[in-house]
């Protein structure tokens, strides 16, 4: 298990941004496949965001970080770096980081990386963007998220309205003395084939095969080109590994549970998550859901949780937090830090 301490960091705002259409899923469910009360009790999603198909998960991740170093006031020529961790990029090549560092008209000296990450996305990306910031970066913008309904096929019952879109950004700054992020990683590629889209790449690069939609019972139809999952093996995985990696992470750290504010997770479905806090024995104030109004957002899930749910207080308060993202990969971690009354702009819609 991979145990990381980064001293010395401070996270100086958060920001969200969402597509502005949104879907009910009392409606859409319903019409298509009927039975919406059972859906809505095992997702716990009553509506999610899903953009045009002109809308990339660079245009959500560009509004949230434009937002969010204005009310922050920083220059942009003193960001040292730009991780951007997504599985939704632009292209397959060029790295959507290198994209956003001119859109967001930041200098040229600025250091970018892709990360290809989802339901762990903003806990390895932090990980990632502090360990920079050990080698001398003093200022860093970690942008994450997904746009998952262009992966998603329209007729999966399982899926479909169960996934929305989002990008969100974090401010991360060098500070002496800072406490910094206290992390723990895991990963286990043998359940790859667990939350998989298997043509498109240079394994099973696409072809006209790929568009083919295929019936796979249980209402769920979809092509090569969309996102498989197999939701029992995903469900056994989050309530095993999650909750030992938040009691790894607190028994490695000594940290007192009690002491701990928030708990955000991975925003999976309401009824893995439920399973995850009660194990765990956690009071439900201190476990924020934001999957009603927006679905998985995938890798954004977590700080759009954070900017939507705890908005205020993140504002008004210092707070301790700890933070768990678990999924396709498997890839799964845990995240401990402080926040000091940051900049949490109002979510943002595009």
């Amino acid at each position: 298990m991979a145990y990381l301490t980064y001293r010395n960091i401070e996270i100086k705002g958060i920001s969200a941004c969402v597509p502005k259409e949104c879907e009910e899923n009392a409606d859409v469910y319903e019409r298509k496949w009927g039975g919406y009360e059972n859906f809505l009790a095992t997702t716990g999603v009553e509506r999610a965001r899903r953009g045009p198909a002109t809308t990339c998960t660079s245009d959500l991740c560009q509004k949230a970080a434009e937002k969010l170093v204005e009310g922050l006031g920083w220059n942009k020529a003193d960001i040292d770096a730009l991780v951007f961790v997504s599985q939704t990029p632009d292209y397959i090549l060029p790295a959507t980081s290198c994209i956003l560092q001119e859109r967001l008209g930041l200098p040229q000296s600025c250091y970018t990386l892709d990360v290809s990450l989802g339901c762990s996305g903003w806990v390895y990306g932090m990980s990632v963007a502090a360990g920079l910031m050990q080698g001398g970066m003093k200022k860093v913008l970690l942008l994450v998220g997904d746009t998952t309904s262009k992966t998603t096929s329209t007729e999966d019952k399982g899926s479909w309205c169960l996934f929305g879109d989002a990008g969100t950004a974090t401010a991360l700054e060098w500070k002496d003395g800072a406490e910094g992020l206290k992390c723990m990683m895991n990963t286990d590629g043998s359940g790859a084939d667990a939350i998989i889209i298997k043509d498109g790449g240079y394994r099973n690069m696409f072809c006209e095969g790929s568009l083919v939609q295929r019936d796979h019972g249980n209402d769920i139809v979809l092509s090569d080109i969309h996102c498989a999952l197999d939701g029992m093996s995903v469900f056994s995985f989050g309530i095993t590994k999650a909750p030992k990696s938040v009691n790894g992470l607190i028994e490695h750290f000594g940290i007192n549970k009690d002491d701990v504010d928030l708990f955000t997770f991975h925003q999976a479905n309401l009824f893995m998550n439920e399973k995850i806090r009660s194990k765990l024995k956690l009071p439900a104030e201190k476990v924020p859901y934001s999957i009603r109004d927006f679905g998985n957002t995938s890798c954004a899930s977590i700080p759009l949780t954070l900017v939507t749910q705890a908005g205020v207080r993140l504002r008004e308060e210092q707070l301790k937090h700890i933070c768990c993202g678990f999924g396709v990969g498997l890839s799964w971690g845990s995240l401990f830090f402080e926040t000091n009354r940051i900049v949490v702009p109002e979510l943002l819609e595009y």
